[in-house]
């Protein structure tokens, strides 16, 4: 079992808060300090708080430090063999760029993103992309490209997009994201897709007569690399692995080296293929999943008193999507994840369940009276129905629990979904939302396309597009 609910000092908070900003401004007032100097920010401030859990929180804040560890090794292994992966296989396209075959390709990227991951996907399809459209690419090829491939796409499995997997990891079933999740994913998308037709068939017939025709030039499309499907059903096949520990990660990284070693170079080099943006991901989410701990522990310890009794879904979908506009979403949502554990979860309930897992659930027939009962029954079910191994060997883990009252008690369900669909959403708001965004951006600026600035790419595209996308699914869904 975890250790019990560790109350850090709230000033230790402090260096989350400056490593997030960091994240969100340096890029922008001084870009070239920080692409020197990130790593050092990163792992200083990491340091110091991982210094303090270790020396000052005992054996409770050691067996934090190490969860922490151990989660940010699984997230950043799958991260990582997606990329390299993904960075293997070449797709050699011209032309064909009509409005409505613009849109079929997006809303394939928003399917494969749930299968690549939004930066597998990013990596994979931007510079196709830009080669269709090369005779008219324009801001918003790229903007809607971000919005759909790079965010929204990935809402329906963990593999998809860092918060949902990071919730994976924290016992949320990997097919539940999918079964809750896809009519706000086919609502979003779909109405991101339509207003890009609308976009796209006004550049398309204000463009020359000469321009249409080269556009709609049929050539051939090809495929390089595609040994590197094996490796991508091993890296998914892996993520089916629990147990024993590091045993998934083991297979993703054997699966990276492999397509890494047989990948031929001219297809890295038609990829433009290196390592600094993983590199960037892997150094700055040390820093972030150190540096978060205290913030998580606090949030979770006073959340109820912070949000009053009660509340609404809508104000965690619009406070985590909020949130994950300016600051990355994977940490944000792990955050108001912890905010609905320290609002809704029973800590007696959880007691009450740890005992059961430890009898084997022989006595689950006494648990029929009690302000609690049918907590209890449900959440132990739910540990049988989702985690029934972990439950066998007796080795469940209280997160795991926390997770499985949430979702064997329909009423808390909404809560998850309001957070998972706010987290990856809300991403696509900013070039800093999500880890894909800026990438994509940065390709295309080697690309020579117009990206709009910070301000340009919140102005003319997120709020006359996405916010309005936001809305509807929060009126739906959510209110």
């Amino acid at each position: 079992m975890e250790a019990d609910l560790l109350q850090p000092n709230p000033w230790l908070m402090l260096p989350f808060a400056a490593l997030l900003a960091m994240i969100a401004l340096a890029p922008v007032l001084f870009a070239g300090w920080w692409a020197r100097h990130y790593p050092k920010v990163a792992l200083v401030l990491g340091a110091v708080t991982l210094g303090y859990y270790l020396a000052a929180l005992g054996g409770g804040g050691r067996e934090r430090a190490l969860h922490t560890g151990i989660e940010y090794v699984q997230f950043i292994c799958l991260i990582g063999s997606l990329y390299i992966v993904s960075g293997g296989i070449h797709i050699r396209v011209k032309g064909e760029a009509t409005p409505m075959r613009n849109v079929l390709f997006l809303a394939l990227g928003a399917v494969i993103a749930n299968v690549l991951g939004t930066t597998g996907a990013s990596m994979l399809l931007i510079r196709p992309w830009i080669r269709m459209n090369k005779y008219r690419v324009t801001a918003h090829h790229i903007v809607f490209f971000i919005f759909i491939v790079s965010n929204v796409g990935g809402c329906l499995t963990p593999v998809g997009d860092p918060p949902l997997f990071l919730g994976f990891l924290k016992g949320i079933p990997f097919w539940w994201v999918a079964e809750h999740c896809w009519p706000m994913w086919a609502l979003g998308v779909g109405i991101l897709l339509a207003m890009f037709w609308m976009v796209d068939a006004l550049n398309f017939h204000r463009a020359p007569r000469a321009v249409r025709e080269k556009e709609t030039a049929h050539e051939t499309w090809r495929f390089d690399g595609l040994l590197n499907l094996f490796f991508l059903a091993v890296i998914l096949g892996a993520v089916f692995i629990s147990k024993p520990l590091f045993l998934r990660e083991l297979l993703m990284i054997a699966a990276a080296l492999g397509s890494y070693l047989t990948t031929k170079k001219h297809v890295h080099e038609a990829n433009d293929f290196n390592f600094h943006p993983v590199q960037e991901v892997a150094i700055l989410f040390v820093g972030i999943f150190a540096t978060m701990m205290p913030a998580l522990d606090w949030l979770q310890g006073r959340a109820g008193e912070l949000l009053g009794a009660n509340p609404a879904p809508g104000l965690f979908y619009w406070g985590a999507g909020t949130l994950s506009s300016v600051l990355d979403n994977a940490p944000t949502y792990l955050a108001f994840l912890s905010a609905i554990f320290g609002s809704f979860v029973d800590a007696d309930t959880i007691a009450q369940v740890q005992h059961l897992v430890q009898t084997g659930g022989t006595d689950l027939a006494s648990y029929i009276h009690g302000p609690h009962a049918e907590q209890i029954r449900q959440t132990f079910l739910a540990l049988q129905k989702y985690h029934g191994d972990h439950v066998l060997a007796k080795g469940v883990s209280r997160e795991e629990i926390e997770i499985c009252f949430l979702l064997g008690n329909a009423q808390f369900n909404h809560y998850i979904l309001a957070i998972s669909v706010g987290a990856v959403f809300f991403g696509a708001n900013t070039y800093i939302g999500n880890g894909p965004n800026f990438m994509v951006k940065a390709i295309a600026d080697q690309q020579k396309v117009h990206t709009p600035g910070f301000l340009g790419f919140v102005f003319r595209f997120t709020l006359p597009f996405m916010l309005p996308m936001i809305a509807v699914v929060w009126w739906i869904f959510v209110r």
